[in-house]
C-alpha cells in the first residue's frame, strides 16, 4: 500500500503560502469529484507554487479525486522531477498538458482538465459551443479550441497546444474534453462549472428537436462587464468560501 507522508511532515517542509495553495487545490479535486467530473483517476488539476522555480502541484496518479488531501499532492518541476518525496507517480498525459501551459502562461496559477461526458460530447460537435445560454456567453468571451492529436503523450504537441490556447481562460480539446486556466484553484473551478453547464444545456436543447435561438453578438460583446457586475467584482471569491463550507460537510479531510 502506498503511504503518503504525514500532514505535519509535509507542512513543515513548505511555506504557509504553499500550504494554503495545497488546501485549495485539494478542495478543487474534491469538488470536481462531487460534480462527477473525475473520470476515475484519469484527469488532473494543477497549481503553480509561487516562486521563481516553476514548480507545480498535481494529483498522485492512482488516488481518486475524493481521496486527495493537501499533503498528498505531488510537487514537480517542468521536467517532471519530484521536488518532495512521494510514493506516487504522476499522470504522464497530465504532465504533458499542464507543464507547457504553466511554462508559457505566467498569468495562470491553476489549470483544470476534465473528461466530463457533456464536455466531450460538445467537443465532438463541429460547431463547438453555441451561444444559446447565459452560461455559454461567459465561456465564449474567452474560448479557444485545440484539435485532437491522440492521448497527450507527445511533447511535440505542446507548442501547438500553447499556440491554440493563447491567452484564453477556456480551452475545448476536440474529441477529448474541457480545460480551464485561472489565477487560483477557485477561478479554475468556477470557469469549469460554467463550461460544463454550458455544454450540458446545449445537449439538452439540441435534444428537444426545436430550432435553437442564438444570442445576438452585441450581447456577447458586453458579457465581461456584466459578469463583473454580477459577481460584485469578486469573481470566484464570492462562491469559494461557500464551496469550502459544503466540502467540510460532505467531504471533510481535504485539509489534511
Amino acid at each position: 500500500m502506498n503511504t503518503i507522508p504525514s500532514i505535519s511532515a509535509v507542512r513543515r517542509q513548505v511555506s504557509p503560502t504553499e500550504w494554503e495553495l495545497r488546501v485549495n487545490l485539494a478542495a478543487a479535486y474534491r469538488l470536481a469529484a462531487l460534480q462527477g467530473w473525475d473520470d476515475l483517476v484519469f484527469t488532473h488539476i494543477s497549481a503553480r507554487v509561487p516562486g521563481p522555480e516553476h514548480h507545480f502541484l498535481i494529483n498522485p496518479y492512482g488516488m481518486m479525486f475524493e481521496e486527495i488531501t493537501a499533503s498528498s499532492l505531488v510537487k514537480i518541476d517542468l521536467h517532471a522531477n519530484k521536488m518532495m518525496d512521494s510514493p506516487y507517480d504522476i499522470n504522464p498525459a497530465g504532465f504533458t498538458i499542464h507543464s507547457c501551459i504553466h511554462a508559457a502562461r505566467e498569468d495562470v496559477a491553476c489549470i483544470m482538465h476534465v473528461h466530463s461526458l457533456n464536455g466531450v460530447a460538445v467537443s465532438a460537435q463541429k460547431r463547438g459551443l453555441l451561444p444559446i445560454s447565459q452560461q455559454s456567453l461567459f465561456v465564449l468571451s474567452s474560448l479557444a479550441y485545440h484539435d485532437y492529436e491522440g492521448i497527450a503523450l507527445n511533447p511535440e504537441e505542446q507548442p501547438r497546444l500553447v499556440r491554440d490556447f493563447g491567452n484564453k481562460a477556456y480551452l475545448m480539446l476536440r474529441n477529448h474534453g474541457l480545460l480551464t486556466a485561472g489565477a487560483s484553484p477557485a477561478d479554475a473551478f468556477l470557469y469549469m462549472y460554467l463550461f460544463e453547464a454550458a455544454c450540458a444545456i446545449q445537449l439538452r436543447a439540441q435534444g428537444g428537436g426545436e430550432e435553437l435561438i442564438q444570442i445576438p453578438a452585441p450581447i456577447l460583446d458586453g458579457i465581461r462587464a456584466a459578469a463583473s457586475q454580477v459577481t460584485r467584482n469578486q469573481g470566484s471569491a464570492l462562491v469559494w468560501p461557500g464551496l469550502l463550507r459544503k466540502l467540510d460537510r460532505l467531504s471533510p479531510g481535504y485539509r489534511d
